[in-house]
């Protein structure tokens, strides 16, 4: 199933256009503030780890461009994605539509917040490393949850999938070493490092 999101989404749809020519390569993309668009490789395992359904309802923390929201979409119930830079937030809800995937709710704030208007959620995946989970995001997934999340410092950590227990987050696996950008926001980073 995954794989079959993958092939109904095109991701020269959800890339700069200058970066169009790179868009089937496995291969992070830059896209403005700082950001990349992460290698279509390590979203499928971040992905396939919260074994989706399609009957969840899925918090994605880092929307960028739209291209991982697009490939939860095709996976889950409902997807809520939350963006810090509102110039990406609006790229990444008309690249959804060009697609057909308009109905899919992005909000612009500090995703270490999460969105709890639209808790709990069965599944969050994170887009961004900081080297705790926000506590806001443990409180809005609900019980028996999963959640990815790159653990580190941003540059250098290793993507785990966790699952929720009562209160708190018990790792299930290890999933792969990467490079995250940093979660920045009031539980995550500063722009100096971890807060």
């Amino acid at each position: 199933r995954v794989l079959a999101a993958f092939r109904a989404v095109p991701r020269a749809g959800f890339v700069p256009p200058a970066a169009a020519s790179h868009a089937y390569l496995d291969v992070p993309i830059r896209i403005p503030h700082g950001q990349v668009t992460t290698q279509p490789s390590l979203i499928a395992s971040m992905v396939a780890a919260l074994r989706l359904t399609r009957t969840e309802r899925v918090l994605e923390v880092g929307t960028g461009l739209g291209f991982q929201t697009a490939i939860l979409a095709r996976l889950a119930r409902q997807v809520v994605s939350i963006e810090r830079f509102a110039d990406l937030a609006a790229q990444a809800r008309a690249n959804l539509a060009a697609v057909g995937l308009s109905l899919v709710t992005v909000v612009v704030g500090d995703g270490t917040l999460g969105v709890p208007e639209h808790a709990p959620y069965q599944a969050i995946v994170v887009a961004a490393a900081s080297p705790r989970i926000p506590a806001p995001l443990v409180g809005q997934l609900g019980p028996g949850g999963r959640l990815v999340h790159p653990v580190g410092p941003g540059g250098r950590e290793l993507v785990t999938a966790f699952h929720k227990e009562g209160d708190r987050l018990i790792a299930d696996a290890q999933l792969t070493p990467a490079a995250f950008v940093p979660l920045i926001g009031m539980h995550g980073m500063s722009k100096r490092g971890p807060s």
